[in-house]
């Protein structure tokens, strides 16, 4: 992607549609008149009084308990340095979001305009009553040492600056795990650190902590290896300053075991790694750029672990692996402070989840077959649903067992399954997705790429590395529209109604005649229909010349999906085509199903939308749990279209018994565990939470979307079209560009399912 385009894509995502990335939302009623009466006055003063006799109550009255102030004042941020607290601000913000996708943690961002170590302080202590922890960030060394030392010590709430910790409990993570790799002791290791800010620092006492000797390390900074002899060190650098007689770096490494960069770009040499001991250990986290370049690296020793700052490496030395579990920990059992067991709890934790067998949810979304622990997996994946569920908990024990918790938990099964559940958000899959679709793109059809949101789609596409676009339509207008958004790129276009493509024409042409001659289809017919944008479209796939194909932004339904089940056909088995919609809700993803083909499904065919929306979710990493809908519930009405789905569940029960379904069951009661394990506790949905919906009949599905998606703002991906024998993926009329980026994801994956079956 190019530099201004990655400039201009920015500031589009962060101007629009609202300026910004986070925004409060009530979680309480507000609609009548009553509602506001007790949400402010006269009904607030009741909580106020109560946290007035006993402070603790604000932890039972307000979001105090979820809330953490990510803090900063702008003088470290990122890679960008001293550029003040409000240009900070997109950072905080960025924190924030991430705080609330992994953790479920509201965030406040607070930029503090100062320098001064004294007044960032008091500020911060003034405010502290909002909140429920702090997250200080990017705020330079050495002051960031004294900040969060003197608040640790003079607030009651959790306080840890990230940029020191965060990197330390992960790379501590990776080096436990790398050295027992390598069949060494982590007493016995030397290792030398690159870099002596916050970060580095905060990592050599935590690898100090896990059993690592300090005559065993070497600190360099710019100017080379710190030196218990040179004069004015900052305490922090002195307190791993060495008496041994080397000077550079590259004495340092040689020899050495483990090399540990925070620090530059290509500061660490080919020539440097080759003189460090069997199977080195090399963490080269400088961001965006490492120290030295991972493919370097493992084509200069073979036997080299190699962990990065980068998402396109194996080893992923990434924050988010920590600081949203960490907080979250911290936070459910009231901890005082986040102190050194807790940090080694999330430390052992994340080390110890990467030796477990890996969900299948992982390896489909980074594209593997079986990622196991090992060189190229020390750490886990950052997508890994795992975290929650295993850091958090192994931070809260620590608390407790520290004696830093004020509020204890004791049914640790009850909390895990509390945890599971903040992980609600549905955007989640659409970075799944997305992540897998980028680690093997495909060739995809954009049948209507003369339109301009459709062309800009398959700019997006192209520039992410999620797709190989084959732009269908007018040339003429295809490169005007292309100039106009800076799309230039060497990709093909082809218009089905030029000469040029007459070889082709005929070709397609008298495939489609010899497929369709006993069916009314002339060859006549057959060359003129060549013309059409989606029979090409479809012949395309149908030869292999493309692997999927998405249509359907500029004409009805019908009679886009009338020439692909024509020319392509239904897959091995299936008698009809269905389509299911995920809704992105606050639940999780959710599977709506059909919403696209079937009028009014017979039980034969809602089995096989119901088996082929089971099929569907497992390709995208869930497994379902879902529900035949139906105005009745467990026969409480007798009717057709309620005996037919009740019919159904009995069918796929006795011949698909590792499906979860039930039903026919009412959409509350669906929803609802509550209301279900309380009036149908013989349900196959007992104690589940639903996330694919079968509706009995096309009208029921499609209206209930589409009211959904507008009402609540709700981002749809599909029509997903299911059963067809290769992947094509129809739009909704006049989608916006980011609907089609979703469905080519969704495209691409298809066509990576589908190239494993031949």
């Amino acid at each position: 992607m190019s530099d201004s385009r990655k400039k201009s894509e920015a500031l589009l995502y962060h101007s629009t549609p609202t300026p910004g990335k986070i925004q409060v939302v009530p979680t309480k009623k507000y609609a009548t008149q009553k509602d506001l009466s007790l949400a402010y006055s006269p009904g607030v003063a009741e909580p106020c009084l109560e946290i007035e006799k006993d402070p603790n109550n604000a932890y039972k009255y307000t979001s105090k308990g979820n809330l953490v102030a990510v803090i900063s004042n702008g003088t470290a941020v990122l890679g960008l340095g001293d550029i003040g607290a409000l240009a900070g601000k997109p950072v905080m913000e960025g924190k924030g979001l991430l705080f609330k996708i992994f953790a479920d943690i509201d965030v406040f961002d607070i930029e503090v305009d100062t320098k001064d170590v004294d007044k960032f302080i008091e500020t911060v202590k003034n405010i502290a009553p909002t909140f429920g922890g702090i997250n200080l960030e990017d705020i330079k060394a050495p002051e960031a040492f004294e900040i969060e030392r003197r608040l640790k010590d003079e607030l009651d709430i959790p306080v840890m600056h990230d940029d020191q910790h965060g990197t330390a409990i992960i790379s501590a993570a990776a080096l436990k795990n790398a050295i027992e790799i390598a069949e060494k002791d982590i007493s016995k290791v030397k290792i030398v650190v690159n870099g002596a800010g916050a970060a580095a620092i905060s990592c050599t006492r935590l690898y100090l902590a896990l059993g690592a000797k300090k005559e065993n390390v070497v600190m360099c900074d710019s100017k080379g290896v710190i030196r218990k002899d040179i004069e004015n060190l900052s305490s922090q650098k002195a307190e791993f300053a060495t008496n041994r007689d080397i000077y550079t770096l590259e004495e340092a490494v040689t020899g050495a075991d483990v090399f540990i960069g925070l620090s530059i770009a290509d500061v660490f040499t080919p020539k440097m790694l080759l003189t460090m001991a069997n199977d080195p250990i090399v963490f080269a986290m400088a961001n965006p750029n490492p120290e030295i370049g991972y493919d370097l690296a493992v084509q200069t020793r073979k036997d080299v672990i190699m962990a990065t700052g980068r998402s396109d490496h194996p080893n992923q030395v990434n924050n988010v692996l920590g600081f949203p579990f960490i907080f979250r920990g911290a936070l459910d059992v009231r901890a005082t402070k986040i102190n050194e067991e807790m940090k080694m709890a999330a430390v052992h934790a994340l080390a110890d989840l990467a030796k477990e067998s890996v969900p299948e949810h992982v390896n489909i979304t980074y594209n593997e077959k079986n990622i196991q622990f090992g060189r190229e997996y020390i750490i886990p994946k950052p997508f890994d649903n795992r975290l929650i569920t295993e850091v958090p908990p192994a931070v809260a024990k620590a608390a407790i067992e520290s004696g830093v918790a004020k509020e204890p938990i004791t049914d640790w099964e009850a909390y895990k399954e509390t945890l599971a559940q903040r992980l609600g958000t549905g955007s989640k899959l659409m970075r799944m997705l997305t992540s897998r679709a980028k680690a093997n793109p495909k060739k995809v059809i954009f049948a209507e790429a003369d339109h301009l949101n459709v062309l800009k789609a398959a700019h997006t596409v192209y520039e992410d590395g999620i797709a190989i676009p084959i732009l269908l339509g007018s040339e003429k207008i295809i490169k005007e529209l292309m100039l106009e958004i800076n799309f230039d790129a060497d990709v093909e276009i082809i218009d089905p109604k030029s000469d040029d493509e007459k070889e082709r024409k005929d070709r397609f042409a008298k495939i489609y005649w010899e497929s369709r001659k006993r069916k009314g289809i002339t060859y006549i017919d057959a060359r003129k229909l060549m013309r059409e944008r989606n029979y090409f479209a479809a012949m395309m796939v149908n030869e292999g010349e493309a692997d999927a194909l998405v249509t359907g932004y500029s004409r009805s339904y019908p009679s886009v999906a009338k020439p692909m089940i024509e020319l392509i056909g239904k897959a091995p088995g299936i008698k009809r085509i269905a389509a299911t919609n995920i809704l992105m809700t606050e639940r999780g993803p959710m599977f709506f199903s059909d919403t696209a083909f079937n009028i009014n499904p017979t039980e034969e065919e809602l089995v096989q939308i119901a088996v082929e929306t089971a099929r569907v979710m497992k390709i995208f990493g869930i497994e379902p749990v879902l529900a035949m809908l139906s105005y009745s519930n467990f026969g409480s009405a007798e009717s057709k279209s309620a005996s037919k789905s009740a019919n159904a569940v009995a069918y796929i029960h006795e011949h698909y018994p590792d499906i979860i379904i039930d039903g026919e069951i009412q959409a509350d009661f669906a929803m609802s565990r509550t209301l279900r394990n309380d009036k149908f506790p013989f349900s196959k949905l007992h104690e589940k939470k639903v996330n694919g919906l079968i509706f009995p009949n096309l009208n029921s599905a499609n209206i209930s979307y589409k009211l959904i998606n507008k009402l609540n703002n709700i981002e749809s991906i599909g029509p997903i079209v299911m059963g067809m024998k290769k992947p094509v993926h129809i739009l909704p009329l006049g989608s916006s560009v980011d609907e089609i980026v979703n469905l080519v994801c969704v495209a691409v994956v298809d066509a990576q399912e589908n190239s494993k079956k031949q």
